[in-house]
């Protein structure tokens, strides 16, 4: 048995000495499978990621023309003279929907005598954990700088876009970062861009010729655009409606980060065309400042979009007759410092809606 041993090592030892090359004699290469595979791996990698950089900076810049060629921007969308002080790392983004955004004379001038049927404040926190939407009732009672106290649509009735910005920061003493407006037929657009949208309605109602069901409604651009502007079917008339702005609002972000979308670049095209169509943004506001908010906000989900409504405190009359909503002075100067602290998740907590 030991002799077997010694001889297959002796066999073993010639075979190894055999496979040294002799001194000066030529090498012979030592193949290296696992390192060839790794290397041909990360080739065809770079190669993929290559491409796909590519085809996105086309599609991005595909998206970047549509946005630009279809938007409209706002000449001199903030007022002159003193301001609030800008918030450190949150933004405030007035939206302002209206019946006259798309309505332009031929000096490309808007219509006057517009509604903002709907207004709502974005508010973006430093930290981009979330964002806060606050919906105010275009039938809030406010001083309108240069015309007194009135309803806060005559605001944009008035002096468009700039003294509705004035309206909004006077009455929150919060600054304005950005304003975006959006006419109603972009609600519309933007329903059927993806496909429809999906609504929670917190009752059952009709609007010109459309039925909606308490609890969850799936809408085209019609009846979507129905839904929001409805008011008259309601007891509590504008309280309800503003309630069903922000549930379209929240069906459209989930229409947005559905995977039917954020996987279909043509549905992200038609998306992004439909609602430039009908945009009006500060000059501020262009495609890669709102490609870097949209960034920052990458894990932001449905449920960190928080809805509420500017504190309100019943209703009064005009002395001209006008019915009009309330505001509940001590709580809104209670939300301004909230908002000026970037501190509005404590302010929901004091004040549940």
């Amino acid at each position: 048995m030991s002799e077997r041993r010694a001889a297959r090592r002796a066999a073993e030892t010639a075979e190894g000495t055999a496979a040294v090359p002799a001194p000066g004699g030529p090498s012979r290469k030592r193949k290296r499978p696992f390192l060839v595979a790794v290397v041909a791996t990360l080739g065809s990698l770079v190669g993929i990621a290559a491409v796909i950089a590519v085809v996105a900076s086309v599609f991005v810049g595909g998206l970047a023309r549509s946005y630009d060629a279809g938007k409209d921007v706002i000449a001199d969308p903030f007022p002159s003279g003193s301001r609030p002080a800008a918030s450190k790392g949150a933004e405030n983004i007035l939206l302002i929907g209206s019946d006259s955004r798309g309505t332009r004379g031929a000096d490309g001038e808007r219509a006057p005598d517009g509604r903002s049927d709907a207004l709502m404040l974005a508010h973006v926190p430093a930290d981009r954990k979330g964002v806060y939407l606050m919906s105010i009732m275009r039938d809030s009672w406010v001083d309108v700088p240069g015309h007194g106290n009135a309803k806060i649509n005559a605001a944009y009735s008035w002096g468009g876009v700039p003294l509705t910005v004035q309206t909004v920061e006077q009455l929150l003493d919060v600054r304005i970062d950005h304003v975006a407006e959006i006419d109603f037929e972009g609600f519309k657009g933007m329903t059927d861009a993806l496909g429809g949208v999906t609504v929670n309605s917190p009752t059952a109602f009709s609007a010109q010729g459309h039925e909606y069901t308490a609890g969850a409604n799936r809408l085209d651009g019609d009846s979507a655009l129905a839904f929001v502007r409805e008011r008259h079917a309601f007891a509590d008339a504008d309280h309800t409606r503003v309630r069903n702005q922000q549930a379209f609002m929240r069906g459209v972000l989930d229409g947005v980060l559905s995977r039917g979308t954020i996987t279909n670049p043509g549905r992200i095209q038609d998306f992004v065309t439909a609602t430039s169509e009908h945009l009006a943004v500060d000059a501020g506001l262009d495609f890669p400042t709102l490609i870097g908010l949209g960034w920052s906000l990458r894990d932001a989900r449905t449920d960190d979009l928080h809805t509420f409504t500017m504190p309100t405190a019943g209703g009064g009359t005009s002395p001209d007759g006008q019915s009009y909503v309330s505001v509940n002075t001590l709580a809104v100067q209670s939300l301004s410092q909230a908002l000026r602290s970037d501190d509005v998740p404590a302010w929901l907590a004091d004040n549940p809606q």
